[in-house]
């Protein structure tokens, strides 16, 4: 049985299905302004794992992920209600309209998680399409005593009406302190901690509602729509760390207040990705794309093999260097695939099957899982043909495309003009032992594109 850390308890969860059969998946989908970089990406990984590890206990997943292309402000915590959506300030430097940009935006984001082997979601409503829902909501919310509408037609929840707030995060509404910059403080709340359902406003993108025109805030729009696609009763929600608070506390409180009990079982969370030591931004000029991958001439189930080399919950420093190292795993994986399928074909191996499945259901331990495969690779006391067979059930969970070569002729390496006579001189430098010698021609091979690896047997290039 899959277990997984629940962010709300604190503590590992069995997940199982309400009604034994299906389980429903919601995920905080992309804001469509602009390129999902690699640290994006990972996000999306958590619930893909968590439905491909569901179906080796013959569980289904029906998985919803939203796309917001309207009401994510530029500064989501500022109190402006005419703060600039992300979407029309990317339209504006870009001078299309703000529909054009969502699309094409949405669509490269469509093409990365696929080449990343990720799932369709059965579910991805669209928050520019969903906002009757939205109005509905807000207006159910109103009626409840759990929000208020103001002269400006901004509609503000009531916090206080849920005292069970901050379950998700530790962030109790008695600790909360309002902001300290000089209009920190919204004079049209109620409370400082109270947030918007709905900004008036009258620019492009905007709404009419009972309240007046304007648009929705970025909460609302994952209570209304997970509530419309899943219903009432959602197994697992999952985002990453950064969304606890306030985007997912909010939104439990909305989703909850609205139907009158906890909409969600479990709440999943996952760590930050690191590029080089630092965070991914534009401002540190660390921002990697999934094309700049490809560019590289890496294969991009590179970078997913990557990420499964480090737990979902633990922080991960990616590096060009690490790239390159799943990349060549990766094609030697597959590579040594293809030669087993030469082979008679043999049962799976029920040991390292079952080893590998007992880390996937521990919290989606996918680091002690490639262990089990690495380990069965060497293992020439098992047959090719059950190694064809266990790397291939496997690979249902690790979606690394590891068939790929089965029927392709290999693919023998061109060493460029040179690196020959290089390699020679630097064999005989290790065996008398010249090793200022030996180093430097590393570094000219290294030069040409050819990545030396000294073994107890002798060197190897690739």
């Amino acid at each position: 049985m899959l277990r997984l850390y629940d962010t709300r308890s604190r503590r590992l969860e069995p997940i199982v299905p309400e009604n034994g059969r299906v389980v429903r998946v919601y995920t905080c989908g992309p804001t469509v302004y602009r390129y999902a970089h690699v640290g994006n990406l990972r996000s999306y990984l958590l619930p893909d794992l968590i439905r491909r590890v569901l179906e080796q206990h013959h569980i289904r997943s029906v998985v919803c992920q939203n796309i917001t292309d309207v009401g994510h402000l530029v500064d989501d915590d500022a109190i402006d209600p005419t703060g600039e959506d992300k979407v029309l300030q990317q339209a504006r430097r870009e001078g299309r309209s703000a529909l054009e940009i969502a699309r094409f935006y949405e669509d490269a984001f469509r093409r990365d998680t696929a080449a990343l082997s990720m799932r369709t979601p059965e579910y991805t409503p669209r928050a520019s399409e969903s906002i009757d829902l939205m109005i509905e909501l807000i207006a159910k919310l109103i009626e409840m005593g759990h929000a208020y509408a103001v002269d400006d037609g901004s509609v503000f929840f009531d916090a206080k009406s849920f005292p069970s707030y901050g379950e998700i995060s530790g962030n109790r509404l008695d600790a909360l302190k309002p902001g300290h910059r000089v209009e920190g403080v919204d004079e049209r709340k109620r409370f400082h901690a109270d947030w918007a359902l709905w900004k008036g406003a009258d620019r492009e993108m905007t709404w009419e509602t009972p309240w007046g025109r304007g648009f929705p805030g970025w909460h609302i729009e994952c209570s209304a729509m997970s509530l419309r696609f899943l219903g009432g009763h959602i197994d697992i929600h999952t985002g990453g760390k950064d969304l606890r608070f306030p985007h997912h506390e909010d939104e439990r409180a909305q989703s909850n207040a609205s139907v009158g009990h906890d909409v969600v079982k479990h709440w999943v969370h996952g760590e930050h990705l690191l590029f080089d030591g630092r965070k991914m931004a534009k401002s540190t000029g660390n921002v990697v794309l999934l094309s700049d991958v490809e560019d590289a001439g890496l294969d991009p189930l590179a970078v997913r093999l990557a990420f499964l080399e480090h737990r979902y919950r633990q922080q991960m420093n990616l590096t060009w260097d690490t790239l390159h190292a799943a990349d060549r795993t990766l094609r030697r994986w597959r590579q040594r695939v293809a030669e087993w399928a030469e082979s008679p074909s043999r049962p799976i191996s029920a040991d390292y099957a079952r080893r590998a499945q007992d880390a996937f259901d521990d919290d989606l331990d996918t680091p002690a899982a490639l262990r089990v495969v690495r380990e069965l690779e060497r293992d020439e006391t098992v047959s090719p043909g059950s190694r064809f067979e266990t790397f291939l059930h496997l690979d249902h969970v690790l979606g690394l495309g590891l068939s790929l070569d089965i029927g392709r002729p290999p693919v023998v390496p061109v060493l460029p003009p040179g690196a020959a006579e290089l390699l020679e001189a630097r064999a005989k430098a290790r065996e008398t032992k010249d090793w200022p010698a030996s180093d430097r021609l590393r570094d000219e091979l290294a030069a040409l594109g050819v990545k030396v690896t000294d073994t107890p047997e002798g060197q190897t290039w690739s």
